[in-house]
Protein backbone atom coordinates (compact mmCIF):
# COMPACT_ATOMS: atom_id res chain seq x y z
CA UNK A 1 0.00 0.00 0.00
CA UNK A 2 1.48 3.04 -0.92
CA UNK A 3 0.90 6.28 1.55
CA UNK A 4 0.66 9.57 1.24
CA UNK A 5 0.94 11.34 4.76
CA UNK A 6 -0.50 15.21 3.96
CA UNK A 7 -0.65 15.67 8.22
CA UNK A 8 -0.44 19.86 8.80
CA UNK A 9 1.98 21.05 11.07
CA UNK A 10 1.26 21.12 14.42
CA UNK A 11 -0.06 24.36 16.52
CA UNK A 12 2.14 25.21 19.52
CA UNK A 13 0.10 27.03 22.72
CA UNK A 14 -0.18 30.61 21.76
CA UNK A 15 -1.02 33.43 24.25
CA UNK A 16 -2.93 36.57 23.14
CA UNK A 17 -0.40 39.34 21.77
CA UNK A 18 -1.31 42.33 24.17
CA UNK A 19 0.05 39.64 27.01
CA UNK A 20 -0.23 41.11 30.65
CA UNK A 21 -0.49 44.95 31.11
CA UNK A 22 -1.37 47.13 33.55
CA UNK A 23 -1.26 50.53 34.71
CA UNK A 24 0.30 51.80 37.95
CA UNK A 25 0.73 55.56 38.94
CA UNK A 26 -1.65 58.80 39.80
CA UNK A 27 -4.67 57.90 38.29
CA UNK A 28 -5.74 59.53 34.82
CA UNK A 29 -8.90 60.47 33.33
CA UNK A 30 -9.70 57.30 30.62
CA UNK A 31 -12.56 56.91 28.73
CA UNK A 32 -13.78 53.33 30.16
CA UNK A 33 -17.33 51.21 29.05
CA UNK A 34 -18.36 48.94 31.70
CA UNK A 35 -19.64 45.87 31.04
CA UNK A 36 -21.02 43.90 33.88
CA UNK A 37 -22.26 40.77 33.50
CA UNK A 38 -25.19 38.98 35.11
CA UNK A 39 -23.74 35.34 35.41
CA UNK A 40 -20.46 33.89 36.28
CA UNK A 41 -18.16 33.97 33.22
CA UNK A 42 -20.74 36.03 30.72
CA UNK A 43 -19.48 38.40 28.13
CA UNK A 44 -20.37 41.44 26.88
CA UNK A 45 -22.75 42.53 24.07
CA UNK A 46 -22.26 45.51 22.37
CA UNK A 47 -25.40 47.24 24.22
CA UNK A 48 -23.29 46.46 27.37
CA UNK A 49 -20.85 48.42 26.69
CA UNK A 50 -22.08 51.77 27.41
CA UNK A 51 -21.41 52.77 31.24
CA UNK A 52 -18.55 54.85 32.47
CA UNK A 53 -16.06 53.70 35.26
CA UNK A 54 -14.44 56.35 37.95
CA UNK A 55 -10.76 57.56 36.69
CA UNK A 56 -9.07 55.36 40.02
CA UNK A 57 -10.26 52.18 37.53
CA UNK A 58 -7.31 52.60 35.81
CA UNK A 59 -3.85 53.57 36.17
CA UNK A 60 -1.35 55.64 33.95
CA UNK A 61 1.70 54.29 33.26
CA UNK A 62 3.37 57.91 34.26
CA UNK A 63 2.83 60.19 36.74
CA UNK A 64 1.45 62.24 34.56
CA UNK A 65 -2.05 62.04 32.53
CA UNK A 66 -0.53 62.56 29.44
CA UNK A 67 3.29 61.97 28.38
CA UNK A 68 5.93 64.64 28.29
CA UNK A 69 5.95 66.45 25.16
CA UNK A 70 2.94 65.37 24.11
CA UNK A 71 -0.32 67.86 23.67
CA UNK A 72 -3.47 66.77 24.89
CA UNK A 73 -4.37 66.82 20.51
CA UNK A 74 -1.54 64.40 20.24
CA UNK A 75 -2.45 62.63 22.73
CA UNK A 76 -6.15 62.23 21.72
CA UNK A 77 -4.89 60.77 18.30
CA UNK A 78 -2.88 58.19 19.77
CA UNK A 79 -5.54 56.41 21.85
CA UNK A 80 -5.70 52.96 21.56
CA UNK A 81 -8.28 50.10 22.78
CA UNK A 82 -7.75 48.23 26.23
CA UNK A 83 -9.62 45.36 28.50
CA UNK A 84 -9.87 44.87 31.81
CA UNK A 85 -10.40 41.63 33.57
CA UNK A 86 -11.91 41.10 36.79
CA UNK A 87 -12.77 38.24 38.21
CA UNK A 88 -15.30 36.55 35.88
CA UNK A 89 -16.17 40.32 34.48
CA UNK A 90 -14.43 42.24 31.50
CA UNK A 91 -14.54 46.25 30.85
CA UNK A 92 -13.46 47.69 27.15
CA UNK A 93 -11.65 50.92 27.63
CA UNK A 94 -9.29 53.40 25.17
CA UNK A 95 -5.80 54.27 26.52
CA UNK A 96 -4.67 57.69 25.66
CA UNK A 97 -1.23 58.33 25.00
CA UNK A 98 0.97 55.75 22.92
CA UNK A 99 3.88 55.01 26.29
CA UNK A 100 4.13 51.24 26.48
CA UNK A 101 2.48 49.41 29.57
CA UNK A 102 3.96 47.60 32.49
CA UNK A 103 3.40 44.06 32.93
CA UNK A 104 2.04 44.36 35.97
CA UNK A 105 -1.59 43.44 38.17
CA UNK A 106 -3.01 47.12 39.10
CA UNK A 107 -4.00 47.49 43.18
CA UNK A 108 -7.43 46.31 42.65
CA UNK A 109 -6.11 42.66 41.28
CA UNK A 110 -7.37 43.68 37.55
CA UNK A 111 -5.42 42.80 34.33
CA UNK A 112 -5.16 45.45 31.74
CA UNK A 113 -4.28 43.89 28.69
CA UNK A 114 -3.90 46.23 25.24
CA UNK A 115 -6.64 44.80 22.83
CA UNK A 116 -5.66 43.95 19.67
CA UNK A 117 -6.47 46.18 16.83
CA UNK A 118 -8.70 44.57 14.01
CA UNK A 119 -6.02 43.86 12.06
CA UNK A 120 -4.00 42.21 14.25
CA UNK A 121 -7.43 39.97 15.37
CA UNK A 122 -7.33 38.87 11.68
CA UNK A 123 -3.66 38.09 11.43
CA UNK A 124 -4.33 35.79 14.89
CA UNK A 125 -7.35 34.10 13.08
CA UNK A 126 -5.12 33.18 10.11
CA UNK A 127 -1.77 32.29 11.71
CA UNK A 128 -2.48 28.62 11.57
CA UNK A 129 -5.07 28.32 8.52
CA UNK A 130 -4.01 25.96 6.10
CA UNK A 131 -5.61 24.59 2.97
CA UNK A 132 -4.73 22.08 0.01
CA UNK A 133 -6.23 21.92 -3.30
CA UNK A 134 -6.73 18.23 -4.22
CA UNK A 135 -6.23 17.15 -7.87
CA UNK A 136 -6.82 13.11 -7.68
CA UNK A 137 -9.93 13.54 -9.22
CA UNK A 138 -11.68 11.29 -7.07
CA UNK A 139 -14.55 13.66 -5.26
CA UNK A 140 -12.75 15.97 -3.21
CA UNK A 141 -11.43 19.09 -4.83
CA UNK A 142 -10.16 21.04 -1.50
CA UNK A 143 -10.30 20.95 2.22
CA UNK A 144 -9.34 23.87 5.03
CA UNK A 145 -8.11 24.00 8.53
CA UNK A 146 -7.47 26.19 10.79
CA UNK A 147 -6.99 26.07 14.75
CA UNK A 148 -7.17 28.92 16.90
CA UNK A 149 -5.92 28.14 21.08
CA UNK A 150 -7.90 28.42 24.14
CA UNK A 151 -5.43 26.94 26.55
CA UNK A 152 -1.91 26.82 26.75
CA UNK A 153 -0.69 24.69 24.78
CA UNK A 154 -3.97 24.30 22.90
CA UNK A 155 -5.31 20.71 23.86
CA UNK A 156 -7.07 20.04 20.29
CA UNK A 157 -5.25 18.06 17.46
CA UNK A 158 -6.04 17.13 13.89
CA UNK A 159 -4.84 15.09 11.03
CA UNK A 160 -5.34 14.15 7.61
CA UNK A 161 -3.74 11.62 5.38
CA UNK A 162 -4.55 10.09 1.72
CA UNK A 163 -3.81 6.69 1.13
CA UNK A 164 -3.51 5.44 -2.99
CA UNK A 165 -4.98 2.14 -2.57
CA UNK A 166 -4.04 -0.73 -5.43
CA UNK A 167 -6.46 -3.12 -6.91
CA UNK A 168 -4.41 -5.63 -4.77
CA UNK A 169 -6.20 -4.42 -2.07
CA UNK A 170 -9.47 -2.83 -2.93
CA UNK A 171 -10.96 -3.77 -6.27
CA UNK A 172 -12.24 -0.83 -8.75
CA UNK A 173 -15.27 -1.13 -11.00
CA UNK A 174 -14.05 1.53 -13.57
CA UNK A 175 -11.19 -0.23 -14.22
CA UNK A 176 -8.39 2.18 -12.67
CA UNK A 177 -5.53 0.71 -11.38
CA UNK A 178 -5.54 2.48 -8.02
CA UNK A 179 -8.51 4.41 -5.59
CA UNK A 180 -7.90 6.73 -2.99
CA UNK A 181 -8.95 6.61 0.86
CA UNK A 182 -8.74 9.60 2.18
CA UNK A 183 -9.37 10.32 6.37
CA UNK A 184 -9.68 13.83 7.81
CA UNK A 185 -9.98 13.64 11.95
CA UNK A 186 -10.34 16.20 14.65
CA UNK A 187 -9.18 15.28 17.96
CA UNK A 188 -10.93 17.42 21.11
CA UNK A 189 -8.28 17.04 24.10
CA UNK A 190 -9.42 17.39 27.77
CA UNK A 191 -7.02 17.13 30.72
CA UNK A 192 -4.10 18.21 28.67
CA UNK A 193 -2.96 17.70 25.22
CA UNK A 194 -0.78 14.30 24.81
CA UNK A 195 -3.79 12.07 24.58
CA UNK A 196 -4.82 14.43 21.39
CA UNK A 197 -1.40 14.40 20.50
CA UNK A 198 -1.24 10.53 20.48
CA UNK A 199 -4.50 10.23 18.40
CA UNK A 200 -3.12 12.71 15.63
CA UNK A 201 0.19 10.64 15.45
CA UNK A 202 -1.51 6.83 15.17
CA UNK A 203 -5.35 6.75 15.06
CA UNK A 204 -5.28 7.06 11.21
CA UNK A 205 -2.74 4.47 10.43
CA UNK A 206 -4.45 2.13 13.46
CA UNK A 207 -7.70 2.39 11.51
CA UNK A 208 -6.09 1.70 8.06
CA UNK A 209 -4.29 -1.00 9.16
CA UNK A 210 -8.07 -3.00 10.06
CA UNK A 211 -9.69 -1.40 7.02
CA UNK A 212 -6.52 -2.75 4.90
CA UNK A 213 -6.99 -6.30 6.21
CA UNK A 214 -10.97 -6.17 5.98
CA UNK A 215 -10.50 -4.83 1.89
CA UNK A 216 -7.34 -7.77 1.15
CA UNK A 217 -9.89 -10.65 2.90
CA UNK A 218 -12.72 -9.36 0.86
CA UNK A 219 -10.81 -10.12 -2.43
CA UNK A 220 -10.50 -13.58 -1.66
CA UNK A 221 -13.89 -14.31 -1.39
CA UNK A 222 -15.33 -14.60 -4.90
CA UNK A 223 -19.33 -14.00 -3.82
CA UNK A 224 -18.08 -10.35 -2.10
CA UNK A 225 -15.45 -8.58 -3.84
CA UNK A 226 -15.99 -5.63 -2.00
CA UNK A 227 -16.64 -5.95 2.15
CA UNK A 228 -19.44 -5.83 3.35
CA UNK A 229 -20.61 -2.27 5.06
CA UNK A 230 -21.12 -3.66 8.33
CA UNK A 231 -17.28 -5.50 8.29
CA UNK A 232 -16.18 -1.75 7.21
CA UNK A 233 -17.72 -0.44 10.47
CA UNK A 234 -16.43 -3.31 12.23
CA UNK A 235 -12.62 -2.70 11.35
CA UNK A 236 -12.73 1.31 12.22
CA UNK A 237 -14.23 0.56 15.43
CA UNK A 238 -11.51 -1.86 15.93
CA UNK A 239 -9.02 0.83 14.88
CA UNK A 240 -10.23 2.93 17.58
CA UNK A 241 -10.55 0.36 20.38
CA UNK A 242 -7.26 -1.24 19.46
CA UNK A 243 -5.69 2.15 19.90
CA UNK A 244 -7.26 3.08 23.50
CA UNK A 245 -6.55 -0.73 24.99
CA UNK A 246 -2.63 0.39 23.83
CA UNK A 247 -3.05 3.70 25.94
CA UNK A 248 -5.22 2.88 28.64
CA UNK A 249 -3.95 -1.37 29.21
CA UNK A 250 -0.59 -2.09 27.76
CA UNK A 251 0.97 1.27 29.11
CA UNK A 252 0.32 0.02 32.34
CA UNK A 253 1.79 -3.88 31.89
CA UNK A 254 4.97 -1.91 30.08
CA UNK A 255 5.09 0.58 33.10
CA UNK A 256 5.23 -2.36 35.58
CA UNK A 257 7.56 -4.12 33.89
CA UNK A 258 9.99 -1.10 33.46
CA UNK A 259 9.43 -0.04 37.16
CA UNK A 260 10.60 3.23 36.07
CA UNK A 261 9.55 6.98 36.46
CA UNK A 262 10.80 7.80 33.39
CA UNK A 263 9.19 5.54 31.23
CA UNK A 264 6.11 6.27 33.28
CA UNK A 265 5.81 9.77 32.66
CA UNK A 266 6.30 9.16 28.59
CA UNK A 267 3.64 5.94 29.02
CA UNK A 268 0.90 6.88 31.21
CA UNK A 269 0.51 10.73 29.53
CA UNK A 270 -1.82 9.38 27.31
CA UNK A 271 -3.96 7.92 29.47
CA UNK A 272 -4.09 10.18 32.33
CA UNK A 273 -5.86 13.16 30.01
CA UNK A 274 -8.20 12.50 27.33
CA UNK A 275 -9.76 13.55 23.96
CA UNK A 276 -12.53 13.03 21.66
CA UNK A 277 -12.18 11.93 18.10
CA UNK A 278 -14.13 12.39 15.13
CA UNK A 279 -12.28 10.59 12.16
CA UNK A 280 -14.12 10.73 8.64
CA UNK A 281 -13.13 7.90 6.11
CA UNK A 282 -13.99 8.46 2.29
CA UNK A 283 -13.67 5.70 -0.24
CA UNK A 284 -13.19 7.02 -3.75
CA UNK A 285 -14.15 3.82 -5.26
CA UNK A 286 -17.67 4.02 -3.68
CA UNK A 287 -17.86 7.40 -2.77
CA UNK A 288 -19.22 6.89 0.47
CA UNK A 289 -18.28 9.00 3.73
CA UNK A 290 -18.35 7.41 7.08
CA UNK A 291 -18.01 9.31 10.02
CA UNK A 292 -16.84 7.90 13.15
CA UNK A 293 -17.43 9.88 16.65
CA UNK A 294 -16.19 8.86 20.13
CA UNK A 295 -16.99 12.04 22.28
CA UNK A 296 -18.98 15.21 21.25
CA UNK A 297 -17.08 16.70 18.64
CA UNK A 298 -19.54 17.03 15.42
CA UNK A 299 -19.53 16.32 11.36
CA UNK A 300 -22.11 18.07 9.66
CA UNK A 301 -22.86 17.93 5.64
CA UNK A 302 -24.48 20.75 3.58
CA UNK A 303 -26.12 19.86 0.74
CA UNK A 304 -27.92 21.78 -1.86
CA UNK A 305 -31.52 21.21 -1.61
CA UNK A 306 -34.28 21.70 -4.27
CA UNK A 307 -35.06 25.56 -3.71
CA UNK A 308 -31.34 26.18 -4.31
CA UNK A 309 -31.00 26.86 -0.30
CA UNK A 310 -28.41 24.33 1.73
CA UNK A 311 -29.39 21.86 4.19
CA UNK A 312 -28.01 21.25 7.04
CA UNK A 313 -27.55 17.20 8.01
CA UNK A 314 -25.80 16.09 11.01
CA UNK A 315 -23.79 13.30 10.09
CA UNK A 316 -22.60 12.37 14.34
CA UNK A 317 -24.51 12.54 17.16
CA UNK A 318 -22.98 14.83 20.49
CA UNK A 319 -21.54 11.70 22.89
CA UNK A 320 -22.47 13.34 26.49
CA UNK A 321 -23.73 12.02 29.67
CA UNK A 322 -26.63 14.64 28.59
CA UNK A 323 -27.56 12.43 25.67
CA UNK A 324 -30.36 10.93 25.90
CA UNK A 325 -29.23 7.70 24.24
CA UNK A 326 -26.08 7.57 26.00
CA UNK A 327 -27.65 8.24 29.46
CA UNK A 328 -29.87 5.05 28.59
CA UNK A 329 -26.55 2.75 27.44
CA UNK A 330 -24.51 3.76 30.50
CA UNK A 331 -27.62 2.86 33.29
CA UNK A 332 -28.09 -0.40 31.23
CA UNK A 333 -24.39 -1.26 31.58
CA UNK A 334 -24.03 -0.02 34.68
CA UNK A 335 -27.67 -0.62 37.05
CA UNK A 336 -27.97 0.16 39.93
CA UNK A 337 -25.52 3.23 40.46
CA UNK A 338 -27.60 6.00 40.11
CA UNK A 339 -24.78 8.28 40.00
CA UNK A 340 -23.45 7.03 36.93
CA UNK A 341 -24.35 10.34 34.98
CA UNK A 342 -25.51 12.82 37.70
CA UNK A 343 -25.90 16.35 36.35
CA UNK A 344 -25.31 15.36 32.54
CA UNK A 345 -21.78 13.83 33.57
CA UNK A 346 -19.86 10.64 33.73
CA UNK A 347 -19.77 10.21 37.68
CA UNK A 348 -20.91 13.67 38.07
CA UNK A 349 -17.14 14.82 37.06
CA UNK A 350 -16.53 14.19 32.58
CA UNK A 351 -19.10 15.70 30.21
CA UNK A 352 -17.91 13.24 26.98
CA UNK A 353 -19.66 9.62 27.51
CA UNK A 354 -17.22 8.61 24.80
CA UNK A 355 -13.05 9.31 25.43
CA UNK A 356 -9.69 7.89 24.83
CA UNK A 357 -7.81 8.15 27.37
CA UNK A 358 -9.28 8.84 30.32
CA UNK A 359 -8.13 6.17 32.63
CA UNK A 360 -9.83 7.58 36.24
CA UNK A 361 -12.94 6.37 34.29
CA UNK A 362 -11.40 2.91 32.91
CA UNK A 363 -8.88 1.17 35.17
CA UNK A 364 -9.89 -0.42 38.69
CA UNK A 365 -9.55 1.42 41.89
CA UNK A 366 -6.49 -1.18 42.52
CA UNK A 367 -5.05 -0.35 39.78
CA UNK A 368 -5.36 3.35 40.16
CA UNK A 369 -4.24 3.69 43.67
CA UNK A 370 -0.89 1.59 42.41
CA UNK A 371 -0.56 3.52 40.08
CA UNK A 372 -0.48 6.96 41.85
CA UNK A 373 1.80 5.39 44.94
CA UNK A 374 4.31 4.13 42.49
CA UNK A 375 4.32 6.44 40.11
CA UNK A 376 1.63 8.91 38.75
CA UNK A 377 -1.86 9.11 38.71
CA UNK A 378 -5.27 11.02 40.02
CA UNK A 379 -7.30 10.03 43.45
CA UNK A 380 -9.96 8.29 41.72
CA UNK A 381 -13.90 8.87 42.29
CA UNK A 382 -15.80 7.79 45.35
CA UNK A 383 -18.49 6.79 42.85
CA UNK A 384 -16.24 4.27 41.26
CA UNK A 385 -17.57 0.61 41.32
CA UNK A 386 -17.56 -1.29 38.16
CA UNK A 387 -15.41 0.36 35.19
CA UNK A 388 -14.84 1.48 32.91
CA UNK A 389 -17.36 4.27 32.78
CA UNK A 390 -16.04 5.62 29.18
CA UNK A 391 -15.72 3.88 26.02
CA UNK A 392 -13.45 4.63 23.07
CA UNK A 393 -15.94 2.97 20.99
CA UNK A 394 -17.33 5.07 17.93
CA UNK A 395 -20.59 5.17 16.59
CA UNK A 396 -19.95 5.16 12.77
CA UNK A 397 -22.31 6.60 10.14
CA UNK A 398 -22.40 6.31 6.16
CA UNK A 399 -23.35 8.76 3.86
CA UNK A 400 -23.66 8.53 -0.01
CA UNK A 401 -21.46 11.52 -1.29
CA UNK A 402 -22.66 13.56 -4.01
CA UNK A 403 -19.51 15.84 -5.62
CA UNK A 404 -21.73 17.00 -8.90
CA UNK A 405 -23.40 19.19 -6.00
CA UNK A 406 -21.24 20.08 -4.83
CA UNK A 407 -21.51 18.65 -1.39
CA UNK A 408 -19.22 19.67 1.60
CA UNK A 409 -18.94 18.20 5.31
CA UNK A 410 -17.82 20.61 8.46
CA UNK A 411 -15.55 18.63 10.85
CA UNK A 412 -15.08 20.68 14.33
CA UNK A 413 -14.81 20.21 18.07
CA UNK A 414 -17.29 21.74 19.89
CA UNK A 415 -15.72 24.76 20.43
CA UNK A 416 -17.44 25.50 17.24
CA UNK A 417 -20.68 23.94 17.95
CA UNK A 418 -21.38 26.04 21.33
CA UNK A 419 -21.12 29.36 19.82
CA UNK A 420 -23.10 28.06 15.93
CA UNK A 421 -26.17 25.75 15.30
CA UNK A 422 -25.66 23.41 12.53
CA UNK A 423 -27.76 25.36 9.81
CA UNK A 424 -25.38 28.43 10.73
CA UNK A 425 -22.67 26.89 10.08
CA UNK A 426 -23.39 25.36 6.83
CA UNK A 427 -25.26 28.29 6.08
CA UNK A 428 -22.15 30.46 6.40
CA UNK A 429 -19.96 27.82 4.46
CA UNK A 430 -22.82 28.82 1.22
CA UNK A 431 -22.28 32.73 2.10
CA UNK A 432 -18.67 31.80 1.59
CA UNK A 433 -19.04 30.15 -1.36
CA UNK A 434 -20.72 32.69 -2.89
CA UNK A 435 -18.66 35.24 -1.83
CA UNK A 436 -15.42 33.31 -3.42
CA UNK A 437 -17.55 32.11 -6.90
CA UNK A 438 -18.10 35.50 -7.36
CA UNK A 439 -14.90 37.00 -6.48
CA UNK A 440 -13.64 34.23 -9.51
CA UNK A 441 -15.80 35.75 -12.06
CA UNK A 442 -15.12 39.15 -11.16
CA UNK A 443 -11.32 39.01 -11.21
CA UNK A 444 -11.13 35.50 -13.57
CA UNK A 445 -9.02 33.90 -11.37
CA UNK A 446 -8.43 30.06 -12.00
CA UNK A 447 -6.28 29.41 -9.28
CA UNK A 448 -8.26 26.09 -8.33
CA UNK A 449 -11.29 27.82 -8.24
CA UNK A 450 -12.77 25.68 -11.44
CA UNK A 451 -15.03 23.68 -9.17
CA UNK A 452 -17.18 27.00 -7.68
CA UNK A 453 -20.11 27.02 -8.95
CA UNK A 454 -22.43 29.72 -8.07
CA UNK A 455 -26.07 27.84 -7.92
CA UNK A 456 -27.92 30.11 -5.67
CA UNK A 457 -27.87 33.83 -5.68
CA UNK A 458 -28.68 35.43 -2.22
CA UNK A 459 -30.63 38.34 -1.46
CA UNK A 460 -29.20 40.62 1.46
CA UNK A 461 -27.59 39.18 4.70
CA UNK A 462 -29.88 35.70 4.60
CA UNK A 463 -27.95 32.97 4.96
CA UNK A 464 -28.87 30.66 2.13
CA UNK A 465 -29.36 27.71 4.13
CA UNK A 466 -32.91 25.87 5.19
CA UNK A 467 -34.27 27.14 9.13
CA UNK A 468 -34.40 23.88 11.20
CA UNK A 469 -37.55 23.89 13.34
CA UNK A 470 -37.05 23.31 17.02
CA UNK A 471 -38.01 19.59 16.77
CA UNK A 472 -35.18 19.21 14.14
CA UNK A 473 -32.41 21.40 16.12
CA UNK A 474 -32.67 18.99 18.86
CA UNK A 475 -32.50 15.59 17.00
CA UNK A 476 -28.90 14.10 16.82
CA UNK A 477 -27.85 15.30 20.13
CA UNK A 478 -27.36 18.92 18.83
CA UNK A 479 -27.08 21.07 21.57
CA UNK A 480 -28.37 24.74 21.79
CA UNK A 481 -24.99 26.93 21.61
CA UNK A 482 -24.39 27.37 24.70
CA UNK A 483 -21.57 30.77 24.13
CA UNK A 484 -24.90 32.52 22.55
CA UNK A 485 -26.32 32.82 25.57
CA UNK A 486 -23.54 33.42 27.53
CA UNK A 487 -22.77 36.35 25.16
CA UNK A 488 -26.45 37.33 24.80
CA UNK A 489 -26.00 37.21 20.76
CA UNK A 490 -28.75 38.68 18.29
CA UNK A 491 -29.71 35.53 16.24
CA UNK A 492 -30.64 37.44 13.32
CA UNK A 493 -27.80 36.55 9.95
CA UNK A 494 -27.06 40.24 9.66
CA UNK A 495 -24.10 39.41 12.11
CA UNK A 496 -21.98 37.62 10.30
CA UNK A 497 -19.24 39.06 7.54
CA UNK A 498 -17.05 37.21 4.50
CA UNK A 499 -13.28 38.88 5.14
CA UNK A 500 -11.69 35.13 4.60
CA UNK A 501 -10.16 33.27 1.98
CA UNK A 502 -10.05 30.23 3.95
CA UNK A 503 -13.83 28.63 4.81
CA UNK A 504 -12.34 27.45 8.76
CA UNK A 505 -11.20 30.79 9.21
CA UNK A 506 -14.44 32.21 8.05
CA UNK A 507 -16.62 30.00 10.36
CA UNK A 508 -14.55 30.49 13.43
CA UNK A 509 -14.44 34.78 12.64
CA UNK A 510 -18.13 34.27 12.77
CA UNK A 511 -18.35 32.09 15.76
CA UNK A 512 -16.80 34.60 17.99
CA UNK A 513 -18.78 37.72 16.21
CA UNK A 514 -18.16 38.21 12.89
CA UNK A 515 -18.93 41.71 12.40
CA UNK A 516 -18.78 42.69 16.05
CA UNK A 517 -15.07 43.49 15.77
CA UNK A 518 -15.53 44.71 19.13
CA UNK A 519 -16.20 41.11 20.37
CA UNK A 520 -13.57 39.57 18.08
CA UNK A 521 -10.81 41.41 19.05
CA UNK A 522 -11.92 41.01 22.60
CA UNK A 523 -12.14 37.14 22.75
CA UNK A 524 -8.72 36.99 20.93
CA UNK A 525 -7.13 39.16 23.17
CA UNK A 526 -7.84 37.36 26.28
CA UNK A 527 -4.58 35.14 27.50
CA UNK A 528 -4.94 31.90 29.09
CA UNK A 529 -6.46 30.73 31.34
CA UNK A 530 -9.17 33.37 31.02
CA UNK A 531 -9.95 32.53 27.60
CA UNK A 532 -11.27 29.48 28.36
CA UNK A 533 -13.93 30.89 30.78
CA UNK A 534 -15.73 32.45 27.30
CA UNK A 535 -14.24 30.12 24.67
CA UNK A 536 -12.78 26.72 24.44
CA UNK A 537 -10.13 25.21 21.78
CA UNK A 538 -11.36 25.94 18.02
CA UNK A 539 -10.24 23.54 15.67
CA UNK A 540 -12.69 23.55 12.07
CA UNK A 541 -12.00 21.50 8.99
CA UNK A 542 -13.92 21.75 6.05
CA UNK A 543 -14.14 19.25 3.08
CA UNK A 544 -15.43 20.58 -0.16
CA UNK A 545 -16.79 17.36 -2.79
CA UNK A 546 -16.90 18.25 -6.52
CA UNK A 547 -15.18 17.35 -9.96
CA UNK A 548 -11.64 18.99 -9.65
CA UNK A 549 -8.90 18.49 -11.90
CA UNK A 550 -6.99 15.31 -12.55
CA UNK A 551 -3.13 16.18 -12.14
CA UNK A 552 -2.98 13.51 -8.93
CA UNK A 553 -1.32 16.25 -7.03
CA UNK A 554 -2.26 17.86 -3.30
CA UNK A 555 -0.76 21.14 -3.56
CA UNK A 556 -1.00 23.65 -0.49
CA UNK A 557 -3.74 27.04 -1.98
CA UNK A 558 -1.37 29.85 -0.96
CA UNK A 559 -4.51 32.00 -1.73
CA UNK A 560 -5.84 30.41 1.70
CA UNK A 561 -2.98 29.16 3.97
CA UNK A 562 -0.80 30.80 6.13
CA UNK A 563 2.61 32.51 4.86
CA UNK A 564 4.70 29.55 3.35
CA UNK A 565 7.30 30.44 5.89
CA UNK A 566 5.47 29.20 8.42
CA UNK A 567 5.12 25.78 7.17
CA UNK A 568 6.88 22.53 7.31
CA UNK A 569 7.02 20.06 4.12
CA UNK A 570 3.65 18.24 3.82
CA UNK A 571 4.89 15.32 1.63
Amino acid sequence: MYVRNFSLALVSGLVATGGWYAYKGTPSSTTDNRASTSQAGSLPGPSQLSNTITSNNVYSSSSQAVPNGVTAEQAAESTRRALVVENDQFYTHDIVGDSPLSKVTDDAGRKVLEMLTPEQASHKLRRNEESYLVGRGRGVVRYDVVQIPSNDPIEDDHAEKIVEVPQSVAATQDGSSTSDWMFWGVFDGHSGWTTSAKLRQVLISFVARELNATYKSALTDPSLMFPTPESIDAAIKKGFLRLDHEIIYESVDKVLKANSKRVAAELLAPALSGACALLSFYDSKSRLLRVACTGDSRAVLGRRGASGKWIATPLSEDQTGGTPSEMARLRAEHPGEENVVRNGRILGGLEPSRAFGDSIYKWTKETQDRMKSSFFGRTPSQLLKTPPYVTAEPVVTTTKMEPEKGDFVVMATDGLWECLTNEEVVGLVGQWLESQASNSLGNGSSNGSSWLKSWFSNSGNALPVEKAGVMETTKGGQRTPVRQVQWSVNGSDERFVVEDKNAATHLVRNALGGRDTDMVCALLTLPSPYARRYRDDLTVEVIFFGEGDKSGNVVQNPDASASTADFRAKL
